[in-house]
């Protein structure tokens, strides 16, 4: 199966969300996009949801997220049941965001990373895969140690 991507961005990531998707479109990936085309503000969290929607109904391999700095829509996505989302600052953190934490969509920060850094971030993410065993067991207590908001 072809490698599939969906992206999603806010008003902040316009133009980073497109280079990033030309580096993409590069190495023969599909690209859903679901992110804003224009500098008029959204929300950030409607983003992550429409990205997050999509990853777990298997419509994409993996998503990413774009906002400033990454922080808000990371939280946003993380709120969501099955979704690990891993705001990375450089290639490790993303190649270990896989790794080690089965991370399902890759986070940037337009306004603080630059955009050759990205595409570096976004080939280790994509190049990683999950490595199960110790991990596995600390993934399943992410998964399900939390109901309704209160800690089990």
């Amino acid at each position: 199966m072809k490698m599939k991507i969906v992206i999603g961005n806010d008003h902040s990531g316009v133009d980073f969300k497109n280079q990033l998707v030309g580096h993409l479109l590069s190495k023969g990936i599909e690209v859903i996009n679901v992110g804003t085309d224009s500098v008029d503000s959204v929300d950030y969290p409607d983003i992550a949801k429409e990205v997050s929607k999509k990853v777990l109904e298997k419509e994409a391999n993996f998503g990413m997220l774009i906002c400033g700095t990454g922080i808000g829509i990371s939280i946003a996505a993380n709120r969501i049941s099955g979704i690990r989302a891993a705001l990375v600052t450089n290639e490790l953190c993303a190649r270990l965001s896989r790794q080690h934490n089965d991370a399902n969509i890759l986070v940037l920060g337009a306004r603080v990373t630059g955009i050759e850094l990205a595409k570096s971030c976004v080939d280790a993410f994509l190049s990683a895969e999950f490595e199960g065993g110790r991990h596995s067991n600390r993934i399943s207590k992410i998964e399900c140690g939390c109901t309704n908001g209160v800690i089990e």
